[in-house]
């Protein structure tokens, strides 16, 4: 069995996040685009590697102390592994030494899988976006992880 490892992304992932993006979602991120948000300072990204392949990444933006999860993708031969879980738990360690209020994502809301790991990491339900998605057209539920007890 291989052994995966878990640790921060740099800037020259930026070509295999994108590839692996391709093999995850319908409109993958620009390998210009990718290195953009990886050489951001306010950026928190952490890649799963099998031996030097990046098989899995998940990345956040920082603005003052709220947390915006970009994307989770695992290659499609990595997943069911544990994956996925591993990689948040590394983020949400990252989130909480940045000492951010909250961390908030959107899901598409038939993406039950995801859903099911984000409230099982503590994550809330807290609104929808309608039709946040295309390829196809659907709704995106917004999940949010609060550290702090935050006034709205």
């Amino acid at each position: 069995m291989e052994q995966i490892e878990i640790r921060p992304m740099a800037a020259d992932m930026a070509q295999a996040a994108s590839h692996l993006e391709g093999l995850c979602f319908h409109t993958p991120t620009s390998p210009t685009m990718m290195w953009e948000e990886l050489t951001k300072p306010e950026g928190i990204y952490f890649g799963a590697f099998d031996d030097k392949t990046l098989v899995g990444y998940v990345g956040m933006q920082s603005v003052l102390d709220e947390g915006y999860i970009m994307n989770l993708c695992v290659h499609p031969d990595y997943r069911r592994r544990g994956l996925a879980r591993e990689l948040m738990d590394a983020l949400l360690k990252g989130a909480e030494a940045a000492k951010l209020a909250f961390v908030t994502l959107e899901v598409r809301e038939s993406n039950i899988p995801a859903i099911s790991l984000y409230k099982s990491l503590s994550f809330e339900e807290v609104g929808l976006r309608k039709n946040y998605y295309q390829n196809p057209t659907e709704h995106a539920l917004l999940l949010t992880r609060f550290y702090k007890k935050v006034n709205l």
